[in-house]
This record gives structure tokens, sequence and C-alpha cells, in this order.
């Protein structure tokens, strides 16, 4: 429900911002087009900055007070900025108006960039490895449906209600439904196991691990998981922010998983996904869709193409194909369709239909099946089981923060960018693409099917070797070589010898 209420917030703003009574009531009608590019660039973007903010300030108070309260006050924040933004601009003049907007968007953003940053690490550390890959992906789906909704609800508005206030008030006000609906559903649920284990409250630790598993607290396999975690936390429990933080430093292996969250936070944000989520009606309209109802329909069934795609991903492909092949396709694929829609803007700049124009529509759909297949659900999987478990919590209020400083970044760059240099905005995000997509060739080995106590093991030695050993058609690259099997590493530093032992006798101390 966090991630709903996080893709509605995405989904929604692009269509109010094509509304001609939200542009008559605040005045957008009345400016240039650089002007509008602007402004519309403001209101998008606002919205991030409150994002990264919020994400950042989960590192301070999740490690003292877990993951489900701070979770709680995300939802309440987010209701609070979302009513506020459905009354701004009443009884008041049309310059405090826009700077209630701004404000309200600012106070809900903070509310979801809390959200967005404990939820992956909530999802990882209370499911089991086995279906751990599935239920993070669900973060993307549930995102996707909430963008998908906030699409249709636009395009109702636009349809049925009379022009007016009311057209572009009733979108903003429908987006608290998802916020009390987290709330509600949020109550009842466990702490994290793994953060009730660093508080040493491994009675507590038990009783949720036993719930998400439904077994019996003295099962086997539950005070098994529990042994691991606390073997795991020995000598870490209760670090603050500020010491995970100079701990990401502590040795290479432990630099690399941190910095590996961030990274692919990063590339999701220049495959370019959030150009199209927040400025569709635009972009659809310099294809030739034209008409603000024929543009909001366009991205009403664009959002339903992304959720049947991300949800068949993350049911059949995150756990079956693995993440590191799906990050590469999904890569590839979207670098493609960016790569023709520049190409074919730049040959016809006209908003004129030809034949060419249909294929570049469907391309966009393409990209974004594209997209659900790598570079949306999987960065969410890779991020909450890739970052060490006793730095998890700032590795991954970091990487949530990057995720929304550049989303704040694209959201503002690119009305100016589809103003000024039209084309070249889809070609500088297919290029991104194709890089993303060598890094999860070279680079990343496959993390599907391992605990995360054993994450390390991936990245100790012979981090090529392994990443291209998992990649198709990587071994034609190695000749004969191979990565030392993660079962004799585990074996090696249980026995206390080799690299593994160093390592873990090395971050014990630290």
């Amino acid at each position: 429900m966090g991630s709903i209420f996080y893709g509605w917030d995405i989904g929604l703003i692009g269509g109010i911002l094509s509304l001609p009574s939200f542009q008559q009531y605040f005045g957008v009608d009345k400016i240039s087009a650089s002007a509008q590019a602007n402004l519309n660039g403001n209101i998008v973007s606002i919205l991030q900055a409150g994002c990264f903010f919020g994400a950042l300030s989960t590192g301070l108070i999740s490690g003292r007070y877990g993951r489900k309260n701070p979770l709680l006050i995300s939802g309440l924040i987010y209701i609070i900025g979302s009513a506020i933004q459905t009354v701004s601009g009443m009884g008041s003049s049309q310059a405090v108006a826009l700077r209630v907007l701004y404000f309200s968007r600012f106070l809900g953003g903070f509310g979801v960039g809390m959200a967005t940053a404990l939820i992956p690490s909530y999802v990882s550390e209370c499911t089991p490895k086995e279906i751990r890959g599935r239920c993070t992906g669900l973060i993307q789906v549930a995102n996707n449906i909430g963008m998908m909704l906030s699409f249709w609800v636009n395009y109702g508005s636009a349809l049925n209600v009379p022009f007016g206030q009311m057209q572009w008030r009733m979108p903003f006000a429908i987006q608290i439904v998802p916020g009390v609906l987290f709330i509600l559903f949020l109550f009842p649920q466990p702490e994290s196991p793994r953060w009730l284990a660093e508080q040493k409250r491994y009675g507590e630790a038990a009783k949720s691990l036993a719930y998400v598993a439904r077994k019996s607290i003295d099962d086997e396999a539950v005070l098994s998981i529990l042994d691991e975690i606390k073997a795991d936390l020995a000598g870490k429990q209760k670090t603050s922010i500020l010491k995970q933080f100079r701990m990401m430093g502590e040795s290479r292996i432990t630099a690399l998983r941190a910095f590996i969250p961030s990274l692919v936070m990063l590339f999701q944000q220049w495959t370019g996904t959030n150009a199209i989520n927040y400025f569709s009606p635009q972009i659809f309209a310099g294809l030739g869709i034209t008409g603000t109802d024929s543009g909001l329909f366009a991205t009403g069934v664009y959002g339903i193409v992304k959720v049947v795609a991300v949800t068949t991903t993350v049911i059949f492909a995150v756990e079956g194909v693995g993440r590191k092949k799906c990050l590469f396709i999904g890569g590839l694929g979207q670098g493609f369709m960016m790569l023709w829609i520049g190409g074919y803007s730049a040959v016809h700049p006209q908003s004129t239909i030809v034949p060419a124009s249909y294929v570049s529509i469907v391309a966009v759909y393409i990209y974004a099946v594209f997209y659900c297949i790598g570079w949306g659900p999987v960065p969410w999987v890779v991020a909450g089981e890739v970052a060490p478990n006793h730095v998890r919590t700032a590795a991954m209020s970091l990487a949530i923060s990057v995720n929304w400083l550049f989303s704040f970044t694209i959201s503002r760059i690119t009305p100016v960018m589809l103003e000024n240099i039209t084309y070249g905005t889809f070609l500088l995000f297919g290029f991104c693409c194709m890089v993303m997509s060598a890094w999860a060739y070279f680079l990343l080995p496959e993390t599907k099917g391992y605990a995360l106590e054993d994450m390390k093991f991936l990245f100790e030695r012979d981090l090529v070797v392994r990443s291209l050993e998992d990649a198709p058609g990587g071994r034609i690259f190695l000749g004969g070589r191979r990565a030392t099997p993660v079962e004799d590493l585990r074996k090696a530093a249980h026995d206390g010898v080799g690299p593994g032992a160093t390592s873990r006798r090395f971050e014990a101390c630290a």
C-alpha cells in the first residue's frame, strides 16, 4: 500500500498539469512555453525534493524506532500533504495558492520518501529467501498499480467532471485513500525480526519470523534463521546511523555492497522512465496524439501495460530468470526503444500523424514492458538484498535518497530538455540504458537463491569472473577460469580459514 501511494503521487501530477482547468486556475495558460516548462518542472520536482529529505531522515529514526512505527508516520505525513494539496488556493490569491501547492507537495513527498526508503528493507528483512525476490519485486508492482490508477482517475476527471476547480482538486483528494488504507493495513503487521534482533529482543524476533513463515515460534527453521541473524550481527548491535555510514568503508567488500544499492537506484532514474511517467501527455502529443482527453487515455493505457508487464516479471522472471538477466535484457530493450523514439522525433519533428508515428507510440509501450522486465522492479530487489545487514539502514537510506535526488533532477530538467533539445532527450536516455546493461552484464553477480547472510561471499573474490559466469554467453570471455563456489567460501569462513574468515574477523573487530 505504501508503494501504491508512491506510484499514485508519481502518476498523478502529469495529468493534472495537462488539464486546462488547472492551467487557468494557476495562470499557466498566460505564460510563455519556456516559462510553462520551468513552472511544470518546479511543480513536479518539489515532491522529489521532499522525498529526498524524507528518505534521508529514515536513517536516523529507523535504527532507533524500527521499521513499522516510522512507516506509520510516513503514511500520516503523506495524508496531511495530500489534503493540503486538495485545498490549495481556496480563499487565497493565485500567488499564495502556488506557494501552498509547493509546500504541500514537499510535505507529501517527505512522507513518500520515508516510505520508499523503509519498505524495501522491511520486506527483505521479513521474507524467506526462497520468495524474497518476488516479494520485494511486488514493491514495483504496487508502484505501477498506483500509477495506473492515478492515470485513469485523471482521465475520468477530464472526461466527466465539469470544467472548474473540482476537475483538478478531485484527483488530489482521491490520492488520500491509499494513504489511509496503508495505515490501517500496517497496524497488524510485525516489526522487522532483524531490527528486533539488533535490539536483543530475541523473543519478539522469533515471533516475527514465525509469523511471516507461518510456523511455530520453536520451529527448527525459525530458530536456525534467528541464530544466523545473531551470528551476522555479532558485535554490531545498536549501531547508530552515523556509525553505520563510517562502517560502510570498513572493508572493500562492505563498501562495494553498500555502494551498489545507490548505483542501481541512480541507474533506474536515468532509464528515463519518470520522464514518461510525469510528462507522458506531452510526449504522446509530440508523437501525434492531440487533445487532453486523448493524451490522458494513451497515458492510462501505458499504465495498464506497465502493471501487466511488471506483474508477469515478478511472478515468473525475478526468481526464475534471475536478477542479472532481467536487468541486462530490460536495459537493452529500453535503450533500443528510446533510440528509436529519438530517431523518429529527429526526422519527423511535426506532431502530424504518419505511419512511423504509430510505430513510435507502440515503442513507448514496448519501452514500458522492458522497464518492467528489468530496471523497474529489480533494482529494489537487488538493493534490499545486497546491502550488508549491519549497515543496511544507512545503505538503503542513502540509496533511496540518491533515487529521489535524481528523480528530482530528471523531473526538473525533462520539460526543459523536451522544450530545448527535443529528440536529444530520448537519445540521452537510450545511451544511459546501454551503459547500465553493460554494467549488469560484466559487474553484477546473480543474487537469487542466496540468504542475506551469504551475500558477502558473492563479492568477496572473483567478482568479474563470477559476474560473467552468470551472464548469458559470458563464459566465452573466461576461457577456463571459474569463480570459487559460494559453498566453498562459506565452509572456509566457518572453519576459520581463507579470505572469508579474514573478512569476518575484520568486520567483527570493526
